[in-house]
This record gives structure tokens, sequence and C-alpha cells, in this order.
């Protein structure tokens, strides 16, 4: 590989004007596709399999018409101080609002709360519910401009007025201002790794080009693939953190190679040879945890995941191909590593570059026979093998209890109770809370369906008085039949608000007496509505969990045996991850459902932990922890192979990937982190959890445990059993390859073209 490599980076630093139209000819059909794209609205969300899904879809035949995905939205009352809702003022401008609303477009149905009974017992507080023909999130902007109007005209006679449903919902939108504050970290951390404004540019250059091409081939295909916000959201995420550090880490090789001595167009082919090697591999782990996402069987977790692998693909092709490009148009721009010089140098011609290492050596004098003074990732390689046990130690412990909080993990998905306390949502649903009960806000839906039974009525009297008998229901609606009179509604208030364990123990005990009316009277009994849906989904995602980690982890660790050649090193990397992710995972339960440190990043409300996350980040976070695995230990093996010491290699590789890799962390920490200032909880709360878990595994894994273990293992991390050495391919990730080169005479045709670059 690592030939192949190096001929097409040559080929690419010869043709950089072919590279570079493709790429920008690719960027601009994608961004025509998205501007001509029709508006997508938001992805179905659908679990199948799942009792609450199966319930769902019978509604929807049952109940034609009824628009039973369409969105809601919910104005709430409240009368002042000494007043009732039932006083004739009050009521006057309720009816007005019920009117108002009901004159406005997209909606199917508005109900008045003195004739549906919402209004509390005592009177103060009563709602609204308006029901809409689509989604909340694919209404016109004019509909929820109108329902937020008609809560504000109640608001201006005295009333406590708050809107909620997810009718006001907009989209995920992520945090602008903290993006650009996370590119621009990243941009002062090139500058300082790669020491010029230009190869620091480089980088961004090329990994906003990527993102730009894959989030408008998202959004051109999102109308017809379905695809949500949070698809793109993802696919930008990831998209700039691999873009950026896939560049480096080929940039920065490319200046160790300069410094070597060696022409600028063998730098490039031996950089995109043995980086972009790293590179290729580090991308197919990525992908193949983002690809895995597919075995939960969640439509929506299986096109972000898709989607995402997608972007790291287009970041993997341009680290090899338009880098390389980029880097024949940069020249002299881009110095050799260590070389402080400010002499551009630019009328020189390329070709005489091949003697620049001789010339450097000869500057140098008597001082390039002294030992260069160590740099830090030298000296702290040197520490951990002096002490590897207590570094192992203190790193395993260290994560360990960071990590005990996750045992107390509570999932869910995020609700109105979610959101900051400062929003018209959760102040809506407060009062609601306040006036009817905290189970109010999370209503079950039973579907009792009577085609096989000989008496439906019977069947759902039966349904009724036994979920009446239940611990924790509030109130039981009577049942509600749909024309042909073989299906019906009842509607179930829990006592418990919609998160709780009490709601979760009663769609459990509805659906075991379901199974009971059934044997009795051939009516099956279906729970469903957002608060069943979510207990479902989140019950799917702990299923589907072991089945997935071990899906990837035992792809990836099959992979790392052909890069590495080892059992043992493969193995310690998946150890390590599963310690930075758990540790990760009690970070974001400390801080977002305990409230530890949350006034830092400006978590207003905790709660249950998105039910999505633990897989999510186990997917997300062990792609990029091999990221980090694959950059620093090849270059460990690539100085074993070549006749070092296990010790020494060790101390080699962080010589010359520790400050890369460490650079590269930080960058994705400070992309990661810039989506912390999103209002969303649940961008929010990806944010912070991936750039926690990026800390923890370049940091602590990466840094300190991975060093640490190799130094305690010495030959034996590098065994491989000879008859699996001998039929595994042989990729040569290492570069070996490339070393006959070393003696090969450059054709004539070669040099001429070097000529005037």
């Amino acid at each position: 590989m690592a030939t192949f490599l190096y001929r097409l980076g040559r080929l690419a630093f010869r043709r950089r004007h072919f590279v570079a139209l493709i790429w920008v000819a690719l960027l601009t059909l994608a961004g025509v596709g998205a501007a001509s794209a029709p508006a997508a609205g938001t992805t179905s969300f659908s679990i199948p399999g799942t009792e609450a899904q199966k319930a769902f879809d019978l509604l929807e035949q049952r109940f034609p018409g009824a628009s039973a995905d369409g969105g809601t939205g919910r104005i709430v009352f409240k009368a002042p101080e000494g007043q009732k809702m039932t006083d004739a003022a009050n009521k006057a401008t309720v009816d007005k609002t019920v009117k108002e609303l009901g004159d406005g477009s997209e909606v199917v149905s508005v109900t008045d709360p003195f004739t549906t009974n919402a209004v509390s017992k005592d009177g103060t507080v009563a709602y609204t519910s308006v029901r809409y023909e689509l989604p909340g999130m694919e209404l016109a902007d004019s509909t929820r401009v109108a329902l937020e109007a008609a809560g504000d005209e109640a608001r201006a006679t005295g009333l406590t007025v708050d809107v909620g449903g997810d009718a006001l919902q907009a989209g995920a939108e992520p945090g602008a201002v903290g993006e650009i504050i996370g590119l621009a970290i990243a941009a002062v951390v090139l500058v300082v790794t790669l020491g010029s404004l230009v190869a620091a540019g480089l980088p961004l250059l090329t990994a906003i080009i990527g993102v730009g091409i894959g989030v408008s081939t998202i959004t051109t295909l999102a109308k017809a693939l379905d695809l949500g916000d949070t698809t793109s959201t993802l696919a930008l995420m990831i998209g700039l953190a691999v873009g950026i550090d896939y560049a480096l880490f080929i940039v920065s090789r490319y200046r160790g190679e300069l410094a070597d001595g060696r022409d600028r167009e063998d730098a490039v082919g031996r950089a995109t040879g043995t980086a972009g090697s790293a590179v290729v591999f580090a991308g197919l782990t990525v992908v193949i945890a983002l690809g895995g996402l597919a075995v939960v069987n969640v439509p929506m977790l299986t096109k972000m995941g898709l989607a995402a692998a997608g972007t790291v693909v287009i970041a993997v092709l341009i680290a090899l191909t338009m880098v390389p490009a980029l880097l024949g148009y940069a020249g002299r721009k881009i110095r050799p590593a260590g070389d402080k010089r400010g002499k551009r140098g630019g009328n020189k011609a390329e070709g005489t570059e091949r003697t620049e290492g001789a010339e450097r050596s000869a500057r140098s004098g008597k001082s390039s026979e002294a030992p260069a003074k160590p740099g830090m990732g030298t000296r702290w390689a040197s520490f951990v093998i002096r002490r590897p046990a207590a570094v192992l130690l203190l790193g395993v412990v260290g994560l360990g209890a960071i990590a005990v909080p996750a045992t107390q993990l509570e999932l869910g998905l995020p609700d109105d109770g979610s959101q900051p306390t400062s929003t018209t949502q959760r102040r809506a649903y407060d009062l609601l809370s306040e006036g009817f009960g905290p189970g109010f806000n999370g209503p079950l839906m039973i579907v009792v369906d009577a085609r096989n039974s000989d008496d439906p009525q019977a069947a759902a009297t039966a349904v009724t008085d036994e979920v009446k008998g239940l611990k924790d229901v509030a109130t039981v609606t009577p049942a509600a039949f749909n024309k042909a009179g073989d299906t019906a509604t009842i509607t179930v208030i829990p006592g418990s608000k919609p998160s709780s364990v009490q709601t979760e123990d009663l769609v459990h005990a509805i659906r075991g007496e379901g199974a009971d009316v059934k044997a009795d009277t051939g009516a099956e009994v279906l729970v469903t509505g957002t608060t069943a849906m979510n207990i479902d989904f989140s019950q799917k995602l702990n299923d589907a969990l072991i089945p997935y980690l071990g899906l990837v982890v035992g792809l990836a660790f099959l992979l790392l045996i052909v890069v590495f050649r080892s059992i043992l090193v493969p193995l310690k990397a998946a150890l390590g991850f599963l310690l930075s992710v758990l540790a990760a995972l009690g970070a974001v339960v400390a801080v977002f459902q305990w409230g530890w440190l949350s006034g830092l990043i400006g978590v207003e409300q905790t709660g249950p932990i998105m039910s999505m996350m633990p897989i999510f980040m186990v997917g997300v976070v062990f792609g990029l922890a091999m990221d980090y695995e694959v950059f620093l230990v090849t270059r460990m093996r690539e100085a074993y192979v070549h006749g070092e010491s296990p010790s020494q290699a060790v101390v080699t590789g962080f010589r010359h990937s520790s400050r890369v890799v460490a650079a590269a962390a930080v960058i994705m920490m400070a992309v990661f982190g810039g989506f912390i200032s999103s209002s969303e909880s649940m961008i929010k709360m990806i944010g912070f959890g991936l750039a926690i878990a990026v800390f923890f595994d370049a940091f602590v894994v990466r840094m300190a445990i991975v060093p640490a273990v190799l130094a305690l293992l010495g030959k034996k991390a590098w065994w491989l059993p000879k008859w699996l050495d001998r039929a595994l391919p042989n990729v040569d990730v290492e570069g070996e390859g490339l070393r006959a080169l070393d003696d090969k005479p450059r054709d004539a045709d070669e040099d001429r073209e070097l000529v005037g670059v």
C-alpha cells in the first residue's frame, strides 16, 4: 500500500492543476445541487419491531385522515392571582384564541378547553391543543409564527400564557459562534504545530472543502432519502475533525521528509505513502464504527451513521490527493520541520532541493554531531518506560474513578421538560404539571385492535377497567372507536412525569394486562404515544449495544491485526477505548444528569441522558480513538521493524508523532467543543461527550497507558503466530517498500518536471 500511495502522492503533486480542478468541480456540483434541492423536513422517527411503532402504524391504517404523525401545539393559560379561567373576561380571551388558531393554515383541529375538560380542578389553569397536518419540523414558518402570536395576544390581556408542543421545533442548529471559535482554536494549533500560516491553512482549507462536498450532498439528497437536520450536523462535526487531522498528519510527515533532505516531490510521495497509509486505516476504522450503526435497525441512526461515514471517505480521499496537490502549489512556503528561517527562496529551482539536506547539515557544523535537545514527547516517553507500572496504574484508576457515575446512567429522550427554564416550552410544561399533574405532559395512548374480537365494546371496556386499577394511573379517558368500530383508542394520564421510572413501569404493566385481555376477548392491546415510543427506543438501543460493540470492535480488531501484525497491540487498543468511553459517559452523567459543573457549559436543566448517547459515543469515539492508535503506534511499529529495541521504538514513535497527535486531539476537542454552544440539548450533549472522550483517549489512554503497556510487554507486544503472519496480507503501513527507492536513480524526465515548481 505504501508504494501505491507513494505513486499516487507524486502523481497528485505533478498533476496538481488537474487534481485541484476535479475537487473544485465536485464542490461546485454539490453546492449547486444543495441550492436547487427541495427543502427537506424532518427524518421519520420510526422504530421497527417495537410495540409503540406497531400501534402507531395501526392508527394510521384504522384512523385515516387523523394525521397521527402531525405536529401538535399547545397554549397554556393561567389566570391572575385571585381569578379563575372560567371568569367571563378570561373565558372570552381563550375563546378568541381558539377561533384565531382554527383559522390558521395547516391546522387539522383546535380543542376548546371548556368543552373538553381541559381546565384544572382549581380553575386556575387551562390549555388548548392544536393538531396540524404535517410533522412539527415540516410546518411552515408562518404556522409557527401564528401559534406564537396567538399566545402573545392572549398574554397581553393579563393572563400568564406559554406555548409548547413539537410545532415550535425548527430543527437542530449547531452553535455557529462556538464553531467559529473552535475553528479559530484549530487554526492557532495548526500554526504552532506546522510553523507557518500557509502550512496551517492547508488542513483547514481541505477540511472545509471536504465538509462542503459532504454536507452539500446530504442536503441535495435530504428530501429523497428522508434525511433530517441532525444528519448533516453529525457529518459536519465528524468531517471537520477528521478532515483537519488527516491533512495535518500528511503535512507534518511531509515537513519531516523535507528535513531529511528529500526534494519536494519525493517528500510528498513518502508522506503520502507512510502517513497516508495510516490515514487510510484510521479512516476505515471510523467508517466501520459509523456504518455499524445500521445494526441497531433504527433508520434515523443508520442514515446519520452512513452520511457521516461518507463524509469521512471524502476526507480520506482529499488527504491522499488534494493535500499533495496543494503542497505542490505551496512550494517553499512550507519549510522543513525544525527550519526557522524566514527566507522564502522563491526564485530557486525546485530541482536544487535535493542538496538541501547536505547544505543544512554543513551549515550546522559540529552542532549536527551533538545530540539534539529532546522534546517534550521524547522526555515523556522516556519517563513512562522508566515507570510503566505506576503510569499504567494511575491512568486506569483515574479513568475508572471518572467512569463511576456511568453506573447511575438514566436514559430517555429530550422533551419540553428538558428545555431551559427560560424557554416558553419549558414554562408551558411546568404550568401543565402545576395544573393537571406531572403525568399530563406524557400521556399514554392505548390502541385496542378488536377486529378479531366478538364484542369490541366489551373488549375496550375490559381494558379501561384493568388500567384504572393499576398503580400510578391518574386519569383514563373513555374508549373512542373508529368509523368501522373495530379499533379504539384510550388515553391514560400517568401520575408521574414522562421520564420517570414509575411511568416506564406503568407502560410495562399495561402491556402485561393487555396479554390477559387478549386471552379473554381476542382483542390485541398496544401502548404507544411519545412516552411509550421513547421507552421502546431506549430499550432497543440497550439491547443493540452489545451486538454493535462486538461487531465494530471485532472488525476493527481484525483490521488492526493486519496493520500492526500483532495480537496484543490491537487488544490493548480495544480495551483502552472501552476505558475512555466509559469515563466519558461518566463525565456526561455527572454534568447533564447530576448537574456537576453544569453552569460552565450552559446546562440549565438536568435530566436523563439521551437514549442514543451510549451507542452513539461507542460508534464515533471508537473510530476516533483508533485514529490516534494508528498514527501513534504505526510510527513505533515502523521504528521497531527498522531494528530499534521495543523501548527505544516507543521513544522514537513519540518523538515523531506525539506532538502531531496532541495537536490533532486539541483540534478535535475544539471542533466538538464548538457544538456545546448549541441551544439544542442533544447537540450540546453530543459535543461535550465527544470532546471529553477525545481528551481521555488521546492524552490518558494513547499518551500514557499505551506506552506503559508496550514498555511492560517488550517484544511480546509485537508477537504474531507464524501461521497467521503468513496468512495476513502485507499492507506495508510502515513504508518498508519505500526503502528500496532510496538507491533508485531518478529519471531525467522526472528531474525536468521538478524545475519551476
